[in-house]
């Protein structure tokens, strides 16, 4: 067989597995969220970087600096990149007050995470409307969920919620999530109360609090 001809059909042959690789993309990892011990979790993030929300009311652009809040924007940039935060719901929203998420919808997955803190960071930034940081129930004691500044929440500040980004694209989709429930869907973190969120999942959230908005897809640009 004639050398372009042999070139030419290992290239073929290779084909297949290089579609296989661009149709499952970069970032998915999904198998790594049962395997919190995976080298995976220990990948720094970049400097700065963009993470792209799809919700039911649109879609909104987080930007991350990590030099802000070094271990939350490294545990917030594994976490999208693993596709955590897909097809979750947004189950604290408060008028005036804050935008929270990051219960995985997988109650398998939710289990695994609810309790992996990290460490704290400094408070470089300011809660104030569009910053983004990690909810928490004490001192390193960030796990998963985040927070949407809605207003101006500076007094935050002094109790340790370290900022590790905030909204640069579609704020007015932030301000038009479902927030008819208040506290009553997503709120007691402190107090012990999200259990039934954790155990049940989506599940849970959609039979008891059906409007909701969803967080469909969260990918880094």
């Amino acid at each position: 067989m004639p050398r372009y001809a042999l070139m030419i059909s290992a290239l073929l042959a290779l084909a297949p597995v290089a579609s296989a690789q661009e149709a499952r993309g970069p970032q998915d990892h999904r198998a790594v969220l049962h395997r919190p011990d995976d080298p995976f979790w220990s990948q720094k993030a970049p400097d700065v970087f963009r993470a792209h929300f799809t919700t039911t009311k649109g879609s909104f652009v987080i930007e991350a600096h990590r030099e802000w809040s070094p271990h939350g924007v490294d545990r917030f940039y594994n976490l999208v990149r693993s596709g955590y935060y897909d097809d979750s719901r947004f189950t604290r929203v408060v008028p005036d007050w804050i935008v929270q998420f990051g219960i995985a919808g997988d109650p398998k997955v939710a289990r695994v995470w609810y309790t992996r803190t990290f460490l704290d960071d400094s408070v470089r930034q300011s809660n104030v409307r569009s910053f983004v940081a990690f909810a928490m129930t004490g001192p390193n004691k960030r796990t998963t969920q985040l927070f949407i500044n809605k207003g101006d929440n500076s007094r935050q500040d002094s109790q340790g919620f370290s900022p590790i980004g905030r909204v640069v694209e579609g704020m007015a989709v932030v301000d038009s999530i479902y927030d008819g429930y208040g506290e009553n869907s997503g709120g007691g973190v402190r107090r012990g109360l999200q259990g039934p969120l954790v155990e049940g999942g989506n599940a849970y959230v959609d039979a008891n609090y059906p409007k909701l908005d969803r967080l469909v897809k969260a990918r880094i640009e």
